[in-house]
């Protein structure tokens, strides 16, 4: 199964656009938002993904109320799990929280296969025991090329694919590193 993990978007609509669209062309089953999506508008481009999306909040919540009245509701793809969300998905056991230190912490327990994180904007890949620490920077632009990670659960490989303007998927464009 291949996993689309997307952090901190922080309102950028074309790049999230981008990300499911990409995630879409290329065999994503599930979508993982690890926080700071910001404001309930996004909502309706995390529910163009084809399949299940899994959200939490950030630091940066926006509309804590409709965010979490229209997950299961107005977007039935969408499950809004408030600051710490676990899921099982091809396999294995998943845990994803905002701050990476407390992903840290939930990683050292062992009790969970893939654990990922956000908030820092910076991208990483780390093994902490048997598990596998994520997070795939962020979305927002603001530093760095907007970018997000697509887990492959048989293998528990990681690529990092950047947001960028040139690929053939429409006005947005994506190119993998």
């Amino acid at each position: 199964m291949r996993i689309s993990i997307i952090s901190d978007t922080h309102d950028q609509v074309a790049n999230l656009r981008a990300a499911v669209r990409y995630s879409n062309a290329f065999n994503v089953q599930l979508l993982i938002h690890c926080g700071d999506l910001i404001s309930p508008f996004m909502l309706d481009e995390l529910a163009a993904f084809a399949g299940a999306v899994h959200l939490i909040y950030g630091n940066n919540v926006g509309d804590q109320h409709l965010i979490s009245q229209w997950c299961g509701t107005r977007f039935p793809s969408i499950s809004h799990h408030g600051v710490l969300g676990a899921v099982e998905a091809g396999g294995l056991k998943i845990a994803f929280h905002h701050y990476p230190q407390v992903a840290r912490g939930l990683a050292s327990q062992g009790l969970f296969d893939v654990v990922c994180c956000g908030h820092n904007h910076h991208y990483g890949v780390e093994r902490i025991g048997n598990t596998l620490l994520i997070n795939p920077g962020d979305m927002l632009g603001k530093e760095n090329q907007p970018a997000f990670a697509i887990l492959d659960s048989s293998s528990r490989t990681v690529e990092r694919v950047e947001v960028g303007e040139k690929m053939n998927l429409g006005e947005e464009g994506v190119s993998r590193s």
